[in-house]
């Protein structure tokens, strides 16, 4: 008996499931000052076409600027600590989460990632529905000054 053999098809071995160990995270990614991002899944790492997903933790009262994410959705899982978000034409709605909880941030919201504690790392799972960094800075007065700057970088640039 003859068998076809498509030679276009996938090498699952090498183009299947993948593991990412836990201490093999990529921190060359886009930081704020007093947060630490390290990308697990994104194009570059495994060929990802529609998502980005990595950790973010978050220093001990730490705060981002307003910005969204343009069309982006993102996931946000804490794993400990308190994260308090606030989101808003003028950020003016506030909610904060625990380990466990999931926080769902929809696309062009205005928002604006606290920790919440004055002494205890943040520490949280991100997955964004694309692979590009979208991080558009915005010029609202947030309601909770950050002590850090804007996410500024060559690709994102101040408001």
């Amino acid at each position: 008996m003859e068998h076809d053999h498509d030679h276009s098809a996938p090498a699952w071995k090498h183009d299947g499931v993948r593991v990412i160990p836990a201490g093999s995270l990529d921190t060359n990614t886009a930081q704020t000052p007093g947060m630490d991002r390290r990308a697990a899944i994104n194009f570059a790492r495994v060929g990802a076409q529609k998502l980005w997903a990595g950790t973010v933790t978050i220093h001990a009262n730490a705060k981002t600027g307003a910005h969204h994410h343009g069309p982006l959705e993102s996931v946000i899982y804490v794993v400990k600590g308190k994260a308090r978000m606030r989101w808003g034409e003028k950020l003016e709605f506030v909610a904060e989460a625990g380990p466990g909880d999931f926080i769902y941030v929809p696309p062009f919201v205005p928002h604006q990632e606290i920790n919440a504690s004055p002494t205890e790392q943040l520490e949280c799972v991100l997955v964004r529905s694309d692979g590009e960094a979208v991080v558009v800075n915005l010029d609202i007065e947030p309601v909770e000054k950050p002590e850090a700057v804007a996410w500024i970088d060559p690709i994102h640039k101040a408001p």
